[in-house]
């Protein structure tokens, strides 16, 4: 229990270090708020590039990047924000924000072996674990934390979010989403909005998103957005992505320097991982670029 609660206070000391200077950055509800029209310029010139309009226009590929360098005034983009989409292991993330919570609150009690799980459920994907950790929260109270006040990551009124209605195996479904009847479903705006709250210091307390940046650190797992930014040394990434069949997802807060951005990306399609391999590096030179470069508007 000492042991633990030593690395309890030292997640909380990295935590508050990270954080500190985003502490008084107002909460964003709604990410449209602050939609960049030079970065949405940029993130369409980006899809062009590649030669992916089509599988924009298709609804095949989505993405989200926010650029959280100055906490008080993050700079959003996205196409297809709200298409809600199948995301495999992605959502994980939003069962380790349900554990997280729930602890805070005193009502899931954490011990080193439950945090083992959460690390192994995020940073190599294991099903078992991510199975263990939802049925410790349970199913229904995990929809209920989504879908709260308090942190509005699933809303059907504005095209889903984030969703996890069946455990990692074979068990049936217990509740997919109304919205596209899906097991595991995102949007990027959604995941994209955790992501900036977690940055800023808004989606939980010290110690819990130090517990949430650990586990999410030193992927395990080296494709999509990883593979994409080993071409970029100096990056420290902390991320979640997700494979089935055609289906590709990758999610990730990224620091550079004193830069730090979100990326969000869902494909379906055979091809849809390299897609992700070959976005990341371009989208992070455009978020890393030189001060003068971004104050253009």
């Amino acid at each position: 229990m000492i042991k633990l609660s030593i690395r309890l206070a030292g997640f909380a000391a990295a935590a508050g270090l990270s954080l500190a200077c985003h502490a008084q950055a107002p909460k964003i509800q709604d990410l449209r708020q602050v939609q960049d029209a030079q970065l949405q310029r940029q993130l369409e010139g980006v899809v062009r590039e590649l030669g992916l309009e089509t599988q924009v226009q298709s609804r095949r590929l989505a993405l989200a990047v926010v650029d959280v360098t100055e906490g008080a005034t993050p700079r959003y983009a996205a196409v297809n924000g709200d298409e809600m989409l199948y995301a495999a292991s992605l959502p994980k993330v939003a069962i380790l924000l349900a554990a997280c919570a729930e602890a805070e609150a005193g009502r899931f009690p954490l011990d080193a072996f439950r945090l083992q799980a959460m690390t192994n459920m995020i940073r190599f994907s294991s099903n078992e674990d991510a199975t263990r950790v939802l049925n410790w929260v349970g199913g229904p109270r995990l929809l209920e934390i989504l879908q709260s006040d308090r942190f509005r990551l699933y809303d059907a009124s504005l095209g889903g979010g984030l969703w996890v209605g069946k455990a990692y195996g074979n068990e049936n479904a217990f509740q997919r989403d109304p919205l596209r009847n899906l097991s595991h479903g995102a949007t990027v705006h959604q995941v994209a909005r955790l992501y900036t709250m977690l940055a800023q210091g808004q989606l939980l307390g010290p110690t819990f998103s130090g517990i949430m940046k650990e586990a999410l650190s030193k992927p395990g797992i080296q494709h999509k957005f990883v593979k994409g930014l080993q071409s970029r040394p100096g990056v420290t990434i902390y991320r979640k992505s997700g494979t089935w069949k055609d289906f590709h997802a990758d999610s990730a807060l990224v620091e550079y320097g004193d830069r730090r951005y979100v990326l969000v990306g869902l494909a379906e399609h055979r091809e849809g991982g390299d897609w992700l391999v070959k976005l990341a590096p371009r989208l992070h030179d455009i978020l890393t670029a030189p001060a003068p470069a971004l104050a253009a508007r």
